[in-house]
């Protein structure tokens, strides 16, 4: 029974502190999200999205340490994790959110013009595989940080289409994760955020598994 008591505990310490180092480490983004309309300041948004990106390395790293060898040491491993990966974590973030933006306004451009039932479907599916690739990548950046960026996301792109199921699963989890956070970003941030990150996490590193053998711990 003491045992029971023990790994509930641990749990909810490891999950709540993978939320507390996430916000910490997007504060600027958090900062926004609470304060302004999204719909609106979507641009500020796209602007300070870079930082989510080592923020996510890390959190992801927290999960993998704890699913692995039930590590609890969260804000060692956060804390390490984000300063060896920050410097290609950012730039992907950056990059992807980029061309999510410059397609999301061609399909903004095109909704309800004649081309937009041809256009439409490209732009929709481009920017699914944009954060499909996305994903994976932050987890491969996550174990081995000294990965190109180019390698990653070209291995986690063929992935990615070939478990599209996981994918899907993740997107699905991911589209969750962001409609708590842009209608509650308290509650998302604070209890929900590291419970689907770590099904985003397990998916990604299902995918993962044929490129990259399973690790005791983060790297």
């Amino acid at each position: 029974m003491s045992a029971r008591i023990g790994l509930a505990f641990d749990i909810a310490y490891v999950g709540l502190m993978t939320n507390v180092l996430l916000i910490l480490s997007c504060a600027p983004l958090v900062v926004l999200l609470m304060t302004t309309d999204p719909a609106r300041s979507w641009p500020l948004l796209a602007l300070f999205a870079p930082l989510a990106g080592p923020g996510l390395c890390g959190a992801f790293a927290v999960l993998a340490a704890y699913s692995a060898d039930r590590d609890t040491a969260a804000a060692r491993t956060f804390a390490r994790v984000w300063r060896a990966s920050a410097r290609r974590a950012a730039p992907l973030t950056a990059a992807a959110t980029a061309v999510v933006v410059v397609l999301g306004v061609d399909l903004r451009f095109v909704w309800g013009r004649q081309a937009g039932a041809l256009v439409i479907p490209i732009l929709v599916v481009a920017m699914i595989l944009v954060v499909a690739t996305a994903l994976p990548a932050l987890v491969v950046l996550s174990e081995r940080p000294a990965v190109r960026v180019r390698d990653a996301c070209r291995v986690s792109l063929y992935l990615a289409v070939r478990h599209w199921y996981l994918t899907l699963f993740s997107l699905a989890v991911l589209g969750l994760f962001e409609a708590l956070l842009s209608s509650r970003p308290a509650l998302a941030l604070g209890l929900a955020a590291a419970p689907l990150l770590y099904l985003v996490w397990a998916g990604s590193r299902f995918s993962l598994n044929a490129v990259l053998p399973a690790t005791r711990g983060a790297a």
